[in-house]
């Protein structure tokens, strides 16, 4: 588990946990009161929700967040907390709790990372080159603010059209390790010609029993969704959140003529 974790107040603003979300990309905070208390947990995609319906972000925290947070004890096993992570598709972050005192948070990736992570021989040899070598990065991410967007702009402004794909023919393996690295929650996955044939997720690598190993082998094919929601690059932006506010989206792949791959949208590229 990560033990620094970015929190906020009931008593916060919401303004104040959408400033520390999409500057510090996460896509979710445990709410604490002053000895650290866990009372709750707020999302981005509790945001938009609560825009949607004609809120504002002058509303305390403690009014949109969820109170019935789902949390583990330290101690737990690393197949209960995968259990609920995979069962409750929303969740990305678990809180870890200890007598309701917030000590930790675990992730996806990190149960990801935990099957992939090199040694500590490479571990040193990534930090040689610079690569990302604590865990807490894909926690607090990288990068600056995501810049606020009118709901009149049309997708295709906002999008991220330098897309990472994946393969139908690519290993499980090679995908997670693309996951880890990018810090990315999934994958369009296109074919060769560069249309969307469905969407890779870290809960479809988890799978129905995430800690028993996966079969060697075994391609993007096999586990990936294939119905996916997608948007065109001349919908509004206003159309796409009220689309990922309804459906509890991440990830929403852009397509635009023949099926072709344009770009994808994220929870933060709307907030």
């Amino acid at each position: 588990m990560t033990e620094r974790v970015v929190t906020v107040r009931p008593g916060d603003s919401l303004a104040v946990a959408v400033k520390r979300m999409t500057e510090l990309r996460l896509s979710a905070l445990p709410v604490v009161d002053d000895v650290y208390h866990l009372l709750g947990i707020v999302s981005l995609i509790d945001v938009l929700r609560h825009r949607e319906e004609g809120g504002d972000d002058t509303t305390s925290v403690g009014a949109v967040m969820n109170p019935d947070v789902l949390s583990v004890p330290p101690h737990a096993s690393l197949g209960l907390l995968a259990h609920r992570l995979r069962t409750y598709g929303e969740l990305r972050v678990m809180p870890v709790a200890e007598r309701k005192v917030l000590v930790g948070v675990v992730t996806r990736s990190d149960l990801l990372r935990s099957r992939t992570r090199p040694g500590p021989l490479g571990r040193l040899v990534a930090r040689l080159r610079g690569g990302a070598a604590d865990p807490l990065d894909d926690l607090i991410g990288s990068g600056g603010p995501a810049p606020a967007h009118s709901g009149a702009r049309l997708v295709r402004e906002v999008m991220t059209a330098d897309v990472a794909t994946a393969q139908l023919s690519d290993t499980l393996d090679d995908v997670a390790d693309r996951l880890v690295e990018r810090r990315f929650t999934a994958l369009p996955v296109v074919d060769g010609q560069g249309r969307l044939v469905g969407i890779v997720s870290e809960a479809d690598l988890l799978g129905r029993e995430p800690l028993s190993g996966r079969v060697e082998g075994r391609t993007v094919a096999s586990v990936m969704t294939q119905d996916v929601v997608t948007v065109g690059p001349e919908e509004t932006v206003a159309a796409a959140r009220l689309l990922v506010a309804e459906r509890g989206l991440r990830v929403v792949p852009v397509v635009g003529d023949g099926g072709l791959l344009a770009g994808v949208l994220s929870r933060s590229d709307l907030v």
